[in-house]
């Protein structure tokens, strides 16, 4: 399953959340994903928002990653289809 997330950053933890976002390495993103495989994410350094689309087998997963976040940005996640899955799921109803 694929996800879209959206973030925005609390006011007040901003720094905070650059700091802790730009010191991680590639093993500690690797780490704080699990099974989660992170297909891309885009930042919006002037609003403190961004958006990620990712895909998991599980949304537990997704909710296990993501609450790594959760004391210092709000958080959406939201199922997703490509197009090919939105076609099949379309005939399906057919």
């Amino acid at each position: 399953m694929k996800f879209l997330v959206t973030w925005r950053v609390h006011d007040e933890a901003r720094h905070e959340a650059l700091k802790a976002f730009s010191e991680m390495s590639a093993d500690d993103q690797q780490a704080a994903l699990g099974s989660v495989k992170l297909i891309g994410r885009w930042h919006d350094l002037v609003g403190f928002t961004g958006v990620a689309i990712c895909e998991a087998d599980d949304s537990a997963a997704v909710a296990n990653w993501l609450l790594n976040w959760n004391t210092i940005i709000d958080i959406e996640v939201t199922p997703v289809f490509d197009d090919e899955e939105t076609r099949a799921i379309g005939r399906a109803r057919n």
